[in-house]
């Protein structure tokens, strides 16, 4: 019997922890920004400078930015339990 040894192509690089929690922690630093921007509309209605209509969508994109990173969490969440869930 004759063995090889493989030798790849090219070199893989292994895949760097943080580029999952790169993702998910940009993802809920978008949102905090989007819920400054909704308190900046908020206190400039409240002062008399800023709309209804502006204060109205800056929430309801705040709203949505939080539902977003909300779907992610979870969803990342089920993903590790149906990995640590798996038999071996």
């Amino acid at each position: 019997m004759r063995v090889e040894q493989l030798v790849p192509d090219r070199a893989l690089a292994a895949p760097s922890p943080s580029v999952g929690s790169g993702v998910f922690g940009q993802l809920v630093d978008a949102a905090g920004a989007q819920l400054e921007r909704a308190d900046v509309a908020e206190a400039a209605f409240t002062s008399g400078h800023g709309g209804i209509t502006e204060m109205m969508v800056e929430r309801a994109r705040a709203d949505i930015a939080l539902q977003i990173a909300t779907t992610g969490a979870s969803r990342a969440t089920q993903a590790l339990n149906t990995i640590l869930g798996m038999q071996i």
